[in-house]
């Protein structure tokens, strides 16, 4: 008996402020996908009248939603895909001078740079976009069709306001740049200490030791804040939709006067003046962009766990 009641440990005493806690972060995640669920089930419900629509009921006297959409889903995808090709080496070079090659005075203050460009309004961006990035990019738009037409991206006719999908991409990846910037920069100093002065002390030079140390253990991070970016260029209205020359064509061609619309500028532009069928074709088009979200983090989330046993040390 004394060997079991030695044997026997006290349960450890419940405190209120730990039971609070952990209920309200039980509520905190059960709330999030109840939120989750409840946006899910009204775009679904709302969708329905405009999936089973007949040619001439749908905006655009489109012969069925899908043909109506794609060009949508195709212009959202380009859009959003051409930000981040030039978002995503200017943000891991920001991250990699502040980390790496600043002296300290100038790292803090670019990184306080960097936060508060991520503070500006879209549609700050946008009127930016509007007044001073395309009509000072228009003259290089022409050089480009006029030495490059042959190159499928930058086929004639060349806008002549300048408003086209590369500028909107342009803008885009200025909006997306402080995310992933700020997201690599904190992953590139959570770098091993001892991993970057050993590569220095065999030789390595400082871009080695990037290259070698630094890199590789930030991979998983650096594609977190690719996915990052590309969930908020997916979903950017605003200055979208001021930028654009909108149409519903599906074309690579990066400078013609007609760009492809994307989804969210669609339902910003329209929704005001929709009626019937037509909201619930803009609902329906929400949803595609929600599914798309959803398999954008689907495939980020499948890629870091792939890598997320490497440490760097291995």
């Amino acid at each position: 008996m004394a060997s079991t009641a030695e044997g026997a440990r006290p349960r450890a005493k419940v405190r209120l402020g730990d039971r609070v806690f952990s209920t309200s972060t039980v509520v905190a995640g059960s709330l999030i996908l109840a939120t989750l669920a409840a946006v899910a089930l009204f775009l679904i419900l709302q969708s329905i009248p405009a999936l089973s629509a007949g040619e001439g009921d749908l905006p655009n006297n489109a012969t069925s939603f899908w043909s109506w959409v794609g060009p949508l889903v195709f212009g959202t995808i380009w859009a959003a895909f051409l930000a981040l090709v030039i978002a995503t080496p200017l943000s891991v070079g920001i991250a990699l001078f502040i980390s790496h090659y600043a002296p300290r005075r100038v790292a803090q203050t670019l990184g306080y740079v960097i936060d508060l460009l991520a503070a500006v309004p879209s549609v700050v961006f946008g009127l930016w976009g509007i007044a001073t990035l395309a009509p000072f990019v228009q003259p290089f738009y022409t050089w480009l069709t006029q030495n490059f037409g042959w190159f499928p991206l930058f086929a004639p006719p060349v806008s002549g306001t300048g408003r086209t999908i590369l500028t909107a991409a342009v803008v885009l990846a200025v909006m997306v740049i402080p995310i992933m910037t700020a997201i690599c920069r904190e992953v590139f100093l959570q770098t091993p200490r001892s991993h970057e002065e050993a590569a220095l002390a065999l030789g390595a030079t400082r871009w080695e030791m990037v290259r070698m140390a630094v890199l590789p253990f930030a991979r998983s991070g650096m594609i977190s804040a690719m996915m990052l970016g590309l969930g908020r260029a997916l979903g950017e209205t605003l200055a979208i939709a001021m930028v654009l020359s909108p149409a519903l064509i599906v074309s690579f061609a990066v400078l013609r006067p007609q760009s492809p619309n994307t989804i969210a500028s669609n339902i910003a532009l329209q929704f005001p003046e929709a009626t019937g069928l037509s909201v619930n074709a803009l609902v329906a088009s929400g949803l595609v962009l929600f599914i798309v979200t959803l398999l954008v983090n689907m495939l980020a989330r499948y890629i870091i766990n792939r890598r997320k046993d490497f440490s760097g040390a291995n």
